[in-house]
């Protein structure tokens, strides 16, 4: 089957693993990049929602009607359009339908998705796992063979250490064994300031994690690096871990409270991510009847010295053209 092309500027950001690489916050890296001086729009699949077909996130949507990444993309960004569909050969035609003057499309997740080509394509790796020293499942993480990496128009290498030296950098290039029209980028995680998911009128507790014992509650395909984030500035890390985009119930709050009672410390706090609060975010009135304190840790990306500018650039300039191919071509075709 022929891919589609369309003729707005369509960026792909995926992966090869089933592995988390950190896909939601570059989306949101971009999001932050262009929604001042672009109309734009992401796009995903809608992993673990409960709905079915083209869906857009409005005033009542949950992440049971989109899911919890795209949901996390609404609630953060509530002026972008932010829409789900299986098909999405059928969802990007539905938005420029409803939104004529979108700019452009993020695709959330979209590598393996042959039926669309994008007019750019970001494939990320994760630094601890990248996809040349993987496998093919299930001997490995990888969804498709490692020569495909030849797609992407952008690598990115992500969850780097942030004093990633040049050194080293170099060294990955050359294991990567990037083609001529490809552009090999770094980036790492940033923590923000925690901040209590459910915000209320009464005076917010304080939270001095030096002296504090945290409950770490999450359903996110790798825990690790913010528990070692964490580890740093607090007493002890205890864990609840869920299964990557996890559906809380009853019976899960039941749990956390039980571990969060059972430990010993004086000072305790839950801690969560962003894409799990928007799961647990329908259970606002058990937390609050519990009086069970639950903090959110923000995170973001960056890139590597001298990497964020030209990646800027990089994007900037692939929208720019395309616009300006197609309003060429429209002028061309006026005129004859």
């Amino acid at each position: 089957m022929k891919a589609a092309s369309f003729e707005l500027p369509v960026i792909s950001v995926g992966n090869m693993s089933a592995g988390g690489t950190g896909k939601s916050p570059h989306i949101e890296y971009l999001i932050q990049l262009l929604k001042y001086n672009y109309q734009i729009g992401t796009l995903s699949r809608g992993y673990g929602r409960q709905s079915h077909g083209f869906q857009v996130a409005g005033p009542s949507a949950t992440a049971a009607l989109m899911g919890d990444e795209p949901m996390l993309f609404h609630v953060k960004h509530p002026e972008v359009l932010v829409a789900v569909a299986e098909e999405r050969v059928i969802g990007i035609p539905r938005m420029v339908s409803m939104h004529a003057g979108l700019d452009v499309i993020l695709l959330d997740d979209a590598y393996q998705h042959r039926a669309i080509r994008p007019g750019l394509s970001i494939l990320l790796t994760e630094y601890d796992a990248p996809f040349w020293r993987d496998h093919l499942l299930p001997r490995g993480w990888l969804r498709e063979a490692r020569k495909h990496y030849h797609r992407a128009d952008i690598i990115i290498v992500t969850k780097c250490p942030a004093d990633l030296s040049d050194a080293e950098k170099q060294r990955m290039i050359a294991q990567i064994k990037p083609h001529g029209y490809q552009h090999i980028y770094f980036s790492h995680i940033e923590y923000g300031l925690l901040y209590p998911l459910f915000r209320t009128e009464q005076p917010q507790p304080t939270i001095d994690l030096r002296s504090s014992e945290v409950l770490l509650v999450t359903g996110i395909a790798s825990h690790e690096k913010l528990k070692k984030h964490l580890e740093q500035s607090v007493n002890t890390v205890y864990l609840s871990t869920f299964k990557d985009h996890h559906t809380y119930d009853i019976y899960d709050l039941e749990r956390i409270r039980d571990t969060y009672h059972n430990m010993t410390g004086a000072n305790k706090v839950i801690v969560t991510t962003e894409k799990d609060a928007v799961r647990l975010w329908p259970f606002r009135a058990w937390f609050l009847e519990n009086n069970i304190p639950i903090f959110v840790q923000p995170i973001r990306v960056a890139f590597a010295t001298g990497d964020g500018p030209q990646f800027d650039a990089d994007i900037i300039k692939y929208i720019e053209v395309t616009r300006g191919r197609n309003i060429q071509e429209q002028t061309n075709y006026i005129a004859e």
